[in-house]
């Protein structure tokens, strides 16, 4: 294990309400926050107060190349990279598996080996869900969403739980989630195809629900529909507070980043509305991101504030709910791509070497965030 400080340590305390100078949009395109600081020597208190230089910051694993999600189970880290590896770190060693599928990951663009989620009994079944990039037998880029197992140094896919789901080289979506209500949670891009956000036949641009053996749950909002909800753009993380409610983030077209609340059979709204607009039977976002840009992923829960990993924003951020604001809390490691927390500390994933970060040396990581007391 490696401790250091993070490789910029110059920002200060970053309150709620930080102002943020325009960014030009969401992940595919420039630009990024400037952040409005304040200085502080004392010690945070909580994750909402912390400030870059409140962290310690330690280094599980490196030279990861494209990792995208990341589960940790028994002081034991599970994580896929886009090229198609299941990546193991235990004790301080990194090995990386090869996963069997049906049909070749299509690592192309933002496509590949993304969601990956351990089974709830996975400390007896050795059994996960996995979702990724193929190219069809007509040259069409898909999704799908499989039943994985370890099994002799090795995964392999054992199940399509659902197929076709509609890919393209941006705008995949990605995440996968096992909700509280014991279901399985994916989330969808519209494939580049915006209109197809709004076809309730079509899985694009969803955020999709289904049993572990792939079948529609009968409390499903459409009958026969995997579809929980539309409307979304290219959502990329699945996170439940403690009174079970989900919340999304999703990528805006040119910053209008968001965080949704997600109610069953409702329609977010993409593309009829982007930011701050609003229209009859469309929901808005809980805050969007303006003129600037999160490019938000991951998402994960630190008791009952929600945490955000920023692409573009090369950071990470707190939403305060209340107050309606988005705050960075930490920054100076490049692109964040997932973000889980476990025993009271924070891990991320960096993603600069997807081809739109600079990598420094020994990119890409996983860091264990521990407030400094």
């Amino acid at each position: 294990m490696i401790i250091h400080p993070c490789r910029k340590n110059t920002i200060g305390l970053l309150v709620f309400g930080a102002v943020f100078l325009a960014g030009c949009s969401a992940e595919e395109n420039d630009g990024g926050p400037e952040e409005n600081a304040e200085e502080s020597g004392e010690p945070a208190d909580s994750v909402s107060e912390a400030q870059t230089g409140d962290w310690d910051v330690e280094v599980v694993a490196e030279n990861l190349d494209v990792p995208w999600s990341l589960n940790i189970h028994e002081d034991k880290y599970y994580m896929t990279n886009r090229g198609g590896e299941m990546i193991e770190v235990s004790d301080g060693e990194t090995e990386r598996l090869s996963l069997n599928t049906s049909d070749e990951v299509a690592n192309e663009g933002e496509g590949g080996l993304l969601g990956f989620v351990l089974a709830e009994d996975f400390a007896d079944s050795s059994e996960g869900y996995a979702y990724y990039t193929y190219r069809k037998n007509d040259g069409t880029l898909a999704n799908r969403v499989v039943a994985v197992e370890r099994e002799d140094s090795r995964w392999n896919e054992t199940e399509v739980l659902l197929d076709d789901i509609p890919g393209s080289r941006i705008h995949n979506g990605g995440r996968l989630e096992i909700g509280p209500d014991g279901y399985l949670y994916a989330t969808a891009g519209d494939s580049d195809e915006p209109s197809l956000a709004q076809d309730e036949e079509s899985l694009a641009g969803s955020i999709l629900r289904m049993t572990f053996d792939g079948e529609v749950p009968e409390e499903n909002p459409f009958e026969d529909s995997y579809v929980y909800s539309y409307g979304h753009r290219n959502p990329q993380g699945l996170a439940w507070n403690s009174d079970g409610q989900l919340y999304s983030s999703e990528h805006g077209p040119n910053a209008q980043d968001e965080i949704n609340v997600i109610e069953p059979g409702t329609n977010y709204g993409w593309p009829e509305i982007t930011g701050s607009e609003s229209a009859e039977g469309l929901e808005i976002p809980v805050i969007q991101s303006g003129n600037t840009t999160w490019a938000p992923s991951g998402t994960a829960f630190f008791e009952d504030t929600l945490l955000v990993a920023g692409l573009r924003g090369e950071s990470l951020y707190v939403f305060n709910e209340e107050a309606e604001e988005m705050s960075a809390v930490f920054e100076g490691e490049g692109r964040l791509r997932d973000v889980k927390t476990e025993d009271g500390d924070v891990y991320l994933l960096t993603n600069n070497t997807d081809g739109r970060g600079t990598p420094a040396e020994n990119d890409d990581r996983l860091l264990r965030l521990t407030l400094d007391e």
